[in-house]
């Protein structure tokens, strides 16, 4: 089995033209025009079992109508494959309320993304959400480190990942971007084994520039092969998760990357879906 934890899709009629916009934003080409039609087109094609979908909240009045969205869509996404998590802004009042929400639903997971959202991971906005969260069992995913549109401030440092353990000890927490992206001496020194998951997500191999597009910094900062294995093998081959960041990788190429690295057999499995279909209690 084949799971790729960090996906995003948007609605159909907007897909193309938000892509568009990021794509601008961060320097690089995308793969699919950002549908969940196109996401299944490309896991047919790559053999990708489930894909996740993580949705951002950039502001706070957009949550609860993008979840009822989510919510009312699932099954429809499911049937394609498509396991979709909610999304909380740090800055909406019933947060409690919203999560409970998601919950009831049947939704199994909620995406941070500190940098889009303009506050920082170990903010006390952002730790009452996990600390609730993580009682009502959800999975939490955050990006992690470095954004390649947003480089002017780390709005998910190891430092304060760290911080936020210690404080509200998450049990199901996943940092996507390797646990930091283009702060890997960081990571692999000061988190490499903590207790939490780490996604594959825009973080080996060669990242794509749209065409003419300038050179945002961090163009060259994904892990080289080597440095990827030992980082999965300090932390532990079974807290990787196995991710694209679709539509910014293809992930048929990203299997690839995964397939061709010196790890063994079992540690491949279990990066590309055992572990995933662990947390996500799939069969």
């Amino acid at each position: 089995m084949i799971i790729d934890f960090h996906t995003h899709t948007f609605p159909k009629k907007v897909s193309s033209g938000i892509v568009e916009k990021l794509a601008a934003k961060s320097c690089s080409a995308p793969f699919t025009d950002g549908s969940a039609d196109a996401l299944a087109a490309s896991m047919k094609h790559a053999g990708v079992d489930w894909s996740v979908n993580l949705p951002v909240m950039t502001y706070a009045g957009q949550v609860e109508k993008v979840n009822s969205s989510l919510i009312a869509g699932q099954e429809t996404l499911r049937a394609q494959g498509i396991i979709t998590f909610g999304g909380i802004h740090p800055d909406l009042e019933d947060y409690r309320g919203e999560l409970r929400r998601l919950r009831d639903a049947g939704i199994p997971g909620i995406k941070l993304h500190p940098a889009y959202q303009g506050v920082d991971f170990d903010d006390p906005r952002m730790m009452r959400i996990l600390d609730y969260a993580n009682e009502l069992g959800l999975i939490l995913i955050t990006h992690a480190g470095i954004d390649i549109g947003i480089h002017d401030h780390d709005y998910c440092s190891v430092a304060q990942i760290l911080h936020v353990l210690k404080e509200v000890r998450p049990q199901r927490l996943v940092l996507a971007h390797m646990g930091g992206w283009a702060c890997w001496d960081a990571v692999e020194r000061d988190l490499a084994g903590a207790p939490v998951w780490m996604d594959t997500a825009f973080a080996i191999g060669p990242i794509t520039p749209c065409a003419n597009a300038d050179q945002p910094p961090f163009r060259t900062m994904n892990l080289t092969d080597e440095a990827f294995v030992r980082l999965a093998r300090k932390h532990g081959t079974d807290r990787i998760l196995f991710a694209t960041d679709s539509p910014w990788e293809d992930q048929a190429d990203y299997i690839s990357r995964i397939e061709r690295m010196p790890l063994t057999d079992a540690e491949k499995r279990s990066i590309l879906g055992g572990n995933a279909a662990a947390l996500l209690s799939l069969t």
